[in-house]
């Protein structure tokens, strides 16, 4: 989310599982480049976040600024498209997949003054092969995601080191955590899931193959009881919040998909 994406955490998903005697010399070989770069890291300008989510809804077809679209490093894949429209009675965000890729990001001042988010959305066109548990099925017909800036402390040394290059390639802030709400048409809602791409993105499925098509859906979360949830194994309290993304992605099951959302709001 943000520039966490899929290609680019492979490695820090691979290196997190443990280390054998290739891990440590993978471990070896990640501080060499870290530390190669570590100057760098001091000269990345942080992208400045508004203080207020900015509401999904406009009066033009396009996201209103902050909200700007985020995808892979050097992405040559198709990007998902972002746009507004009246859908159902609402002025909502239209998410539109493609055998594509991409989030439309907005990214906030650090704080921890929001601790509940609530929308509503409502599926259209969903993914039934796809499957988040699987990295050649992967994909996700609508998500609602909020970045955590998690202290690298709290992170494990070989995803920690590769989180700090990773963001050296990405304009966009790249969370320590990211709790993605989603909508899925295999599993049950509940089901909790780690991304199988890195351990930095955890997966909730609220709506799942029982979930009312073309129906507008009431989502309301207390954020800082799910981040527990889902990096309770990390940090028992839950860190300044840095961005929040909707996206949603068709690139590894080549499929169409789409979706709406509106209402999106935080609140203390």
């Amino acid at each position: 989310m943000g520039g966490l994406s899929k290609q680019g955490s492979d490695q820090a998903h691979n290196a997190g599982s443990g280390l054998s005697q290739d891990g440590q010399g993978a471990e070896v070989a990640v501080t060499s480049v870290y530390l190669v770069f570590a100057a760098l890291l001091t000269a990345v300008c942080p992208v400045s976040g508004a203080d207020v989510l900015e509401p999904l809804s406009s009066a033009s077809s396009q996201p209103p600024v902050p909200w700007h679209v985020s995808g892979l490093p050097r992405q040559t894949k198709p990007f998902t498209r972002f746009s507004i429209e009246d859908w159902l009675g609402q002025r909502a965000l239209r998410v539109e997949a493609d055998r594509s890729y991409g989030n439309l990001l907005h990214t906030l001042a650090p704080t921890v003054q929001f601790h509940h988010l609530s929308w509503r959305w409502v599926v259209d066109e969903p993914n039934p092969l796809a499957d988040i548990r699987e990295r050649g099925l992967e994909d996700v017909t609508v998500r609602v995601c909020v970045l955590f800036d998690l202290s690298s402390d709290r992170i494990p040394f070989i995803e920690r080191q590769l989180l700090s290059l990773q963001r050296l390639r990405s304009s966009d802030p790249v969370p320590g955590a990211a709790a993605c709400y989603v909508w899925d048409a295999r599993l049950a809602p509940g089901t909790i899931v780690e991304s199988p791409y890195t351990r930095r993105i955890r997966f909730m499925v609220l709506r799942g193959p029982e979930g009312r098509l073309q129906q507008w859906t009431l989502e309301s979360r207390d954020i800082e009881a799910d981040f527990r949830r889902l990096f309770g194994d990390e940090s028992k309290e839950m860190p300044p919040v840095i961005g929040v993304t909707v996206g949603a992605d068709t690139d590894n099951t080549q499929r169409h998909t789409l979706a709406h959302v509106t209402a999106l709001s935080l609140a203390p």
